[in-house]
């Protein structure tokens, strides 16, 4: 298998799975070891990550979930028995929804399920390892416990399923205030922005600074919109997607009323 990794930045890799776009990031520390962040997405991409770094002499120390959907919780045996840190919320989150994700995981072939969503709550804000400095952010939008991270010394972003250029924003229609959840996110997430020099969704394609910018303008147009109850102008809003945006528009002035 083809090693799927690029590098953005000197000591940050990306690979981008087939289905959903979806990236995975690599953080290299001292000594060849690093940090992995949501990898994924099938059994077979995942088990292709974990042979690239040991290609590639890399040891895995540390894990990190964005947050508590399936495709950001996987691993595999050849990244290591090493802590895998999630916010606190992402954690508790992450156990509770646990025998739901598993029957999800079952249509996904060849997924370890031991190991699945096995991550330690971490109530600091950045990863105790002795690599480049990891900021947490912390919010609830998308889904409960959200953890993007911020790498100070290169500026990368590594936003989680936020920010992306193929998806516009998705709603967490289980809690009372979606939309201010979102709006939340957003706002911390923006707090890097003049900081950021790369912005990594967990789907879609790396972005530069203005990227990121226009990102979380259209983001913020599109929440004004369903707010308003609004069919949204947003050329991101194909495939699923459709249903999607119908049912998160549906929500949304459900509890306008």
């Amino acid at each position: 298998m083809a090693d799927p990794f690029t590098e953005l930045i000197p000591g940050v890799l990306v690979a981008t799975a087939v289905p959903c776009t979806t990236t995975s990031t690599v953080v290299i520390g001292p000594e060849r070891s690093c940090l992995v962040i949501d990898p994924a997405f099938t059994a077979q991409e995942v088990a292709g990550l974990a042979a690239a770094l040991g290609a590639r002499g890399l040891r895995p120390v540390a894990g990190w979930a964005t947050h508590p959907h399936w495709d950001h919780l996987l691993w595999h045996a050849g990244l290591g028995d090493v802590p895998r840190y999630a916010t606190p919320v992402c954690a508790l989150t992450a156990v509770s929804w646990r025998e739901d994700m598993l029957m999800t995981l079952a249509s996904k072939p060849g997924h370890d399920q031991e190991l699945f969503g096995v991550v330690t709550p971490l109530a600091a804000t950045s990863i105790p390892w002795d690599g480049p400095a990891v900021q947490v952010i912390a919010h609830d939008a998308h889904a409960p416990g959200h953890g993007a991270l911020f790498l100070p010394d290169s500026g990368v972003l590594i936003a989680g399923d936020m920010c992306s250029d193929i998806e516009m924003p998705l709603l967490d229609r289980d809690v009372p205030d979606p939309v201010g959840d979102y709006r939340t996110g957003l706002s911390r997430l923006a707090a890097t922005a003049g900081d950021v020099r790369f912005v990594v969704p967990g789907h879609g394609h790396v972005g530069d600074s203005a990227e990121l910018r226009r990102r979380i303008a259209a983001d913020l147009a599109y929440l004004d919109a369903v707010e308003r109850g609004e069919p949204a102008q947003d050329p991101r809003i194909t495939g699923w997607l459709v249903a999607e945006h119908d049912a998160q528009l549906a929500y949304v002035r459900g509890l306008a009323r």
